[in-house]
């Protein structure tokens, strides 16, 4: 045995230093193809994103024939990119190159099978689910029907918990008719998934993280576990405000939150009760950007100024030229146009970076600036790289940068920046807690959501939830995350899940509970580095450079390491932890433990 075993890694030895003729040509093989994809993505990929830009900036008949003509050649191309890239998952290379290999191969969320029929039943069963959605519309018996903006503005903004009750019932029965099509769409893309070698799709969509699928499933519990008591004081104090406003019948004061009560129709923000849970004092100092951008004058262009003002005081390049050239800031009274907020990398090799917005002059818009100039950023950092490194260390990063300078808008800022007076920064700062709870009411309310959809798609991916538990077990899980129930049973004839864009649409989700731990994260770590005494909350590291290196040099590295070696490079740790996240809402979560005592929380398993 002795003997094998020294014969064998002798074997080892001379092959690993010594190429036989044959490893020799697939090893130029390899380097051939990954010269091929960069030649490719060089070439193509400016053309589709500027089809793609054309077809959200002029939405017209032709402009969305280009696109969906340019959309379908770009997935056959990229699907036969990932088949070869799984022809060299046994050759010996490079890091860097097995690195690239496996970018290509996980490319794909809903991979089609090497089965031309079954490809083709599988683009059919996409597409049909996106148009369901999309054109999704429920009408009552009394000949009224209503599309999801419509429900939504029910659901945002009425108090009534009939109607309430009503508008989320309403938009629910469009997802009914998803279920069968969403079963064969996952058994056909178990199959594609297997075919680029890996074990089904939940497989290959959680092994994108630099670990193995199950170490990271279990890791993203032990965060949640950390962030978990904040989360139940919050829960505790919004159910008992609840119940004061519409009392026993409504909203129990021991059982989980009624789903259609808490302002969104997803239950994955609770920001528009905000005014039910928590009343400021008469005399409340908190800061009105939106009157001070309105006092100030200060257009559209102005407020993509001083969020470009921030990158410039930390130490990042200017904007090109072109950013402010081809950029969509107004909406245009001539056209159509998708007014969705979003940050485009349209030729990395030119520097040519936009965002397309139709701009309000509003604090949500002057916040909402700063996050896409965050992905814009992030762009301009890493456009150096080859273009497989090109994105985000893992797939929260952007969204984690996107957000991380938001919690830099704090009254010190907007003083530094001439919105208010030292006075009225020191007065806002006195009473943190209105401030806190907004941002928590979305914060830390989307955490639990965000982690149990994809522990939902995982257990219908891997097989463990059954074809006839697929809506008992989404509920399950939201009231074991969430705390949040129906007020009605739900039987096995409705789909739930469907219900929600990104599970038709195919989205992944996990990326927004990346982004929202790690968010702060960074924001500790790069407080603690410019040795930041005081409360968290408070921290700006408006004009401060050694913060802006950090961020600049941890964007730089794009996608081409390991995403805990980017995170370490920020925040010398290697593990995601929900420490920061408290230490954060601190003075919210001494002030809620106040207010809980003597209420019941938790909340009693149905």
């Amino acid at each position: 045995m002795k003997n094998f075993l020294f014969i064998t890694l002798i074997s080892i030895i001379v092959t690993s230093c010594v190429p036989s003729g044959e490893q020799t040509e697939e090893i130029q093989n390899l380097e051939d193809f990954l010269s091929m994809v960069e030649k490719e993505n060089k070439k193509d990929g400016p053309v589709i994103y500027s089809a793609s830009w054309i077809s959200s900036n002029f939405i017209t008949h032709d402009s969305q024939k280009i696109i969906a003509d340019y959309g379908t050649r770009y997935t056959l191309k990229s699907l036969e990119r990932s088949r070869q890239a799984s022809n060299f998952d046994n050759i010996s290379t490079t890091p860097e190159n097995r690195r690239m290999l496996d970018i290509l191969k996980s490319s794909f969320v809903m991979p089609p099978p090497l089965n031309q029929e079954l490809a083709a039943e599988l683009s059919e069963i996409t597409t049909s689910l996106a148009a369901m959605y999309g054109t999704g519309k429920h009408c009552f018996e009394n000949g009224s029907c209503y599309d999801l903006e419509a429900f939504e503005s029910i659901i945002d903004n009425s108090r009534d918990p009939n109607e309430l009750l009503s508008a989320w019932q309403g938009w629910h029965e469009i997802s009914k008719p998803m279920k069968p099509m969403y079963l064969r769409m996952v058994e056909i893309g178990n199959q594609g998934s297997n075919d680029l070698g890996y074990d089904g799709l939940s497989d290959l969509w959680f092994s994108k993280y630099d670990m193995p699928a199950d170490d990271f499933l279990i890791d993203t519990d032990r965060v949640w576990e950390e962030v978990k008591p904040l989360y139940d004081a919050l829960h505790c104090h919004v159910r008992a405000k609840l119940n004061d406003h519409y009392g026993d019948e409504v909203i129990s004061k021991s059982g989980p939150l009624p789903v259609h009560m808490l302002g969104n129709m997803w239950g994955q923000s609770w920001s528009n009760i905000y005014d039910l849970v928590y009343t400021e004092e008469l005399n409340s100092n908190s800061i009105d950007v939106t009157k001070i951008i309105e006092q100030k004058e200060i257009d559209e262009i102005k407020m993509v100024e001083y969020a470009e003002d921030f990158f410039l005081s930390i130490g990042f390049e200017s904007l090109p030229e072109t950013f402010w050239e081809r950029s969509l800031f107004i909406k245009p009274r001539d056209r159509s146009v998708v007014c969705h907020a979003s940050a485009w990398n349209l030729d990395p090799t030119t520097n040519d970076l936009r965002i397309k917005m139709c701009i309000e002059r509003n604090e949500d818009d002057f916040i909402t600036i700063h996050h896409e100039l965050g992905h814009i950023f992030y762009y301009q950092a890493y456009n150096h790289l080859p273009t497989l490194f090109q994105g985000g260390a893992n797939d929260g990063f952007h969204e984690a940068f996107g957000d991380l300078l938001t919690l830099s808008i704090t009254p010190d800022y907007l003083k530094e920046i001439d919105f208010i007076s030292e006075e009225e920064a020191n007065l806002a700062k006195e009473d943190p807690i209105g401030l806190l709870m907004k941002q928590a009411l979305e914060g830390v309310v989307v955490v639990p959501w965000a982690l149990m959809l994809d522990k939902w798609r995982s257990g219908v991916f891997n097989g463990e939830i059954k074809e006839d538990q697929l809506n008992s077990s989404w509920w399950q899980l939201r009231e074991e995350y969430q705390g949040i129930s129906t007020s009605e049973e739900r039987s096995e004839e409705y789909f739930d899940p469907g219900a929600k864009y990104h599970i038709p649409g195919n989205t992944p989700y996990t990326r927004y509970y990346l982004a929202r731990i790690m968010q702060y994260q960074f924001h500790e770590a790069l407080c603690n580095e410019i040795k930041f005494d005081g409360y968290l909350h408070e921290c700006s590291i408006y004009g401060n450079k050694d913060a802006g290196q950090k961020i600049i040099s941890t964007m730089a590295m794009g996608e081409s390491e390991p995403w805990q070696d980017a995170f370490e490079n920020l925040t010398g740790s290697r593990q995601l932890s929900g420490k920061s996240i408290l230490n954060y809402y601190a003075p919210l979560k001494e002030w809620l433990d106040e207010q809980n005592k003597n209420r019941t929380c938790g909340w009693k398993k149905s």
